[in-house]
């Protein structure tokens, strides 16, 4: 049987947030630390030497965002860990490939395994209530299905939050009251991890502290990374704009057709004559996948429901190598599947998510309520 994720509610100052956040999911936020650190076994590194990396890295977390790292120490709290164990979690792949000993490189590199997710945005105008939709299939690691949590963040100085995350992290997806939604999916360039950047999950959590769309497009477009990665960010009234991140540039892909699709591979024209994608031979289904959910919800253009948009995401075609990955070997061996399916139409302010869903057909559903201005604009 496939539990349903917990609902974690949070608010309060960031430190505050962090113990109720560490308390509520103390037992996942240790599992997932658990998985990870089986992992860094197979390179030889001991934890110390990682308490080291992540303390060095640490200023970098600090100067964008402190409020977030002050939150993870108070998720250390709650959940009686060391503070380095969750700065990790929520800078793993940064930290472990940004070190200096190219001994650690090599190990990584042969124990990775690339996040996939196909994320879609379906614009008013394509859907049948005239209401946008944002949708992910997330895949990693088949046993983070037992770390997933969602967080409903009550701010007091910014719009609250409703994010899906691996627990202890800070965000993976999510959307705001001020209807502002993203998505994140793997993306691989021959310019990754050749400088210091932000961590992933900490840029994904300032977008959504976001009252303004203007301000979390900003976020992403501007924020120095260490390796590429795609951020699909919406808004409730349908703007939405696709988001190629090189660590030192970012590319657009905007919709067609009211859709915008994405899997793992570079689509920007501008940005495959300005670099190399070196993600497609660890994610050759990716090549297919984005063109699979693209052909069928184009199909329903102007009556496309949630309905329509779960059914695109759990297409089968090329299984097991498919847009809803069953749980399978990777290419390196790990066992990978789609751990879960996230599909938000945030005027409404719904979050419907499923867990392993080529085992388990069931949605549960979580709700935010949504601003005066979010509501009226898609009414």
């Amino acid at each position: 049987m496939v539990e349903a994720v917990p609902l974690i509610e949070l608010s309060g100052p960031p430190r505050e947030r962090g113990r109720q956040y560490g308390r509520q999911a103390a037992s996942r936020v240790h599992l997932g630390i658990q998985h990870y650190r089986d992992q860094l076994s197979r390179t030889d590194l001991t934890w110390p030497e990682v308490q080291k990396l992540v303390r060095d890295y640490l200023p970098v977390m600090e100067g964008y965002a402190a409020n977030q790292v002050e939150e993870m120490r108070g998720i250390a709290e709650g959940a009686d860990l060391e503070f380095e164990q969750v700065a990790f979690l929520n800078a793993r792949t940064e930290v472990l490939k940004l070190s200096t000993r190219p001994d650690l490189r090599e190990k990584l590199a042969r124990t990775d395994e690339p996040d996939g997710c196909t994320g879609v945005i379906v614009l008013p105008e394509a859907t049948q209530a005239g209401r946008l939709i944002h949708a992910q299939n997330w895949d990693w690691k088949a046993e983070c299905a037992e770390t997933a949590v969602v967080l409903h963040i009550h701010q007091e100085d910014g719009p609250d939050m409703l994010c899906f995350a691996e627990a202890g992290q800070m965000a993976r997806c999510g959307m705001n009251a001020a209807g502002v939604v993203i998505t994140a999916n793997y993306l691989e360039s021959d310019r990754d991890y050749a400088r210091l950047g932000v961590p992933l999950p900490l840029i994904r959590r300032k977008v959504l502290e976001q009252q303004q769309l203007a301000l979390a497009f900003h976020t992403v477009y501007t924020t120095p990374k260490s390796g590429s990665n795609n951020m699909m960010v919406s808004q409730t009234e349908g703007v939405a704009i696709d988001f190629e991140c090189a660590p030192d540039e970012t590319f657009q892909v905007h919709a067609s057709g009211g859709l915008i699709v994405h899997a793992n591979h570079w689509q920007s024209p501008v940005a495959l004559s300005k670099l190399k994608d070196t993600g497609v031979a660890g994610t050759p289904d990716s090549l297919y996948r984005d063109m699979r959910v693209r052909q069928l919800l184009a199909a329903q253009a102007g009556s496309i429901t949630r309905d329509s948009v779960k059914a695109a995401l759990f297409d089968d075609f090329g299984y097991p190598w498919s847009v809803c990955r069953p749980p399978r070997k990777s290419m390196t061996q790990n066992l990978s599947a789609t751990v879960a399916m996230i599909v938000m139409e945030p005027a409404l302010g719904t979050m419907d998510v499923c867990v392993l869903p080529a085992l388990n057909k069931q949605f549960q559903s979580y709700r935010i309520e949504m601003q005066a201005a979010a509501r009226a604009a898609a009414a």
